[in-house]
């Protein structure tokens, strides 16, 4: 088979040899996951309270940096269980969050995904989370209030642009519908 040469009359191994990846800067890639629990009268969200900067102390998703080598998806219910025990469930892509800035660490790009429970699986915070708990999913005014037992909070208030992915989940699983 002839190989096909590039306007520079290159091959594509000549060209890949000259490739110079220090040539183009790489964004870190996380995975953050919105595991809803639904029943007939109610959705509930999985939030984890961060126990390291950024945004030490406040809520968001589960989720963390995708290893070398590591498909998204892996790195998504890797996560999942390392931060809040939670493990087995089947994840739907949400849709990709990368707004310049939207992490103060640097330039970090983040696959969101989605999961919709019928039965509340038992959750424990572990890895860099401080706490895991189940928050109930209200619209008010057409803003999202989010409240466990002891905590009330706006979706804006979550860390990073979760509330963003939030929205964004809750339209994915048709949730939305039900608020």
């Amino acid at each position: 088979m002839q190989q096909l040469l590039d306007s520079n009359g290159m091959t594509e191994e000549q060209s890949i040899a000259l490739y110079k990846s220090k040539n183009y800067p790489k964004p870190a890639v996380t995975a953050d996951i919105a595991v809803f629990w639904r029943n007939e009268n109610n959705v509930k969200i999985l939030l984890i309270k961060r126990g390291g900067h950024p945004y030490i102390g406040r809520w968001a998703l589960p989720g963390g940096f995708t290893n070398k080598n590591e498909p998204v998806e892996e790195t998504a219910a890797r996560e999942l269980e390392e931060e809040s025990g939670v493990c087995g469930l089947p994840l739907k892509l949400v849709g990709v969050f990368s707004k310049p800035n939207r992490d103060p660490r640097d330039w970090i790009i983040t696959v969101a995904f989605t999961a919709v429970t019928e039965t509340a699986p038992p959750i424990q915070a572990g890895d860099d989370a401080a706490e895991a708990k189940w928050f109930l999913v209200e619209k008010k005014n057409d803003e999202l209030w989010l409240k466990s037992d002891d905590v009330s909070i706006k979706s804006d208030e979550l860390a990073f642009d979760h509330n963003d992915m939030l929205k964004q989940a809750l339209n994915v699983t048709g949730l939305h519908n039900i608020l």
